[in-house]
């Protein structure tokens, strides 16, 4: 008699910088967290971490809760190093030796690869190079990468052939003119579905921040009520945003549709009865 097959548990992953306080991590609402960010070298070394001992903290503390602790590598601004590096074999080769070092000094689950964006073509082929390196260095860790909402400009950088690469996909469904919407949260689901990339292996991202760029947890000290809303005046700026409501019915969507939800960034919630990640884990929690 073979065994029944379990269902993978949903995924509730956190990006967390170096800005963070790291002695508030909710870590028993979480099941990942990506430290964000290790910034590479055209040469395939990496800048200086900031902060060093904080993620050596997050990476033993989140062991001790059962939490899957990674480092998010690149992040926005960083395209022209990762399409030099990616197009030489021997900065390439560089990167996956350096970075499998660190993972191993820092005692971590994986390596989230954060490049905005690979263009389509050449490039896409690089990355994909780049990504087959990574998943022969480190078999038995975590791989993913963070990519835009939608759209083929640059979401086809990131090549189907990469999907069984990747333990996950992070879609980034906010920024950019429909900033966490419902509807950019629908074709962000339906464009990466849509391109073969299975629904467990998509994770759903969601804001902890306004836009333009303000921390929620800044919003709803200027006024608590906010947290049940998606846009606020803020100062005379019209904020918009992802509130308590839209949080969870992003999430039941996630569970129903994806493998697991994710936000940028930790550091942005509020505290207590107005905190996002609360609202997202009891939406998990709810029977």
């Amino acid at each position: 008699m073979s065994p029944t097959p379990t269902t993978p548990p949903f995924i509730i992953l956190a990006y967390a910088t170096e800005g963070i306080f790291a002695d508030i991590i909710p870590y028993d609402k979480l099941t990942h967290i990506n430290y964000a960010f290790l910034t590479p070298k055209a040469d395939g070394t990496f800048n200086r971490i900031a902060n060093s001992w904080k993620l050596k903290q997050i990476a033993e503390t989140g062991h001790e809760h059962n939490v899957r602790v990674s480092i998010s590598v690149g992040g926005w601004g960083w395209d022209a190093q990762f399409e030099e590096l990616a197009a030489n074999p021997e900065s390439r080769s560089a990167f996956v030796k350096n970075l499998t070092v660190f993972v191993d000094e820092y005692q971590l689950d994986g390596v989230d690869v954060d490049w905005e964006y690979p263009d389509p073509g050449q490039s896409s082929q690089n990355f994909l190079a780049l990504i087959k390196e990574l998943r022969a260095a480190m078999p038995d860790k975590l791989l993913t990468t963070a990519v835009v909402s939608y759209g083929d400009d640059n979401g086809l950088g990131v090549p189907s052939e990469s999907f069984e690469l990747f333990d996950f996909v992070n879609v980034m469904t906010y920024d950019g003119p429909d900033h966490g919407t419902m509807e950019q949260c629908e074709r962000g689901l339906s464009y990466w579905s849509g391109r073969g990339l299975p629904e467990e292996k998509i994770v759903m991202g969601v804001p902890f921040y306004g836009d333009p760029n303000t921390p929620y947890f800044k919003i709803v000290q200027a006024d608590p009520s906010a947290a049940q809303l998606d846009s606020f005046d803020y100062s005379g700026t019209i904020l918009h945003y992802n509130g308590i409501p839209t949080i969870q019915a992003k999430t039941r969507i996630a569970m129903q549709k994806a493998g697991g939800i994710m936000f940028w960034a930790l550091d942005h919630d509020a505290q207590g009865d107005l905190s996002l990640v609360n609202a997202i884990h009891q939406t998990v929690q709810e029977p």
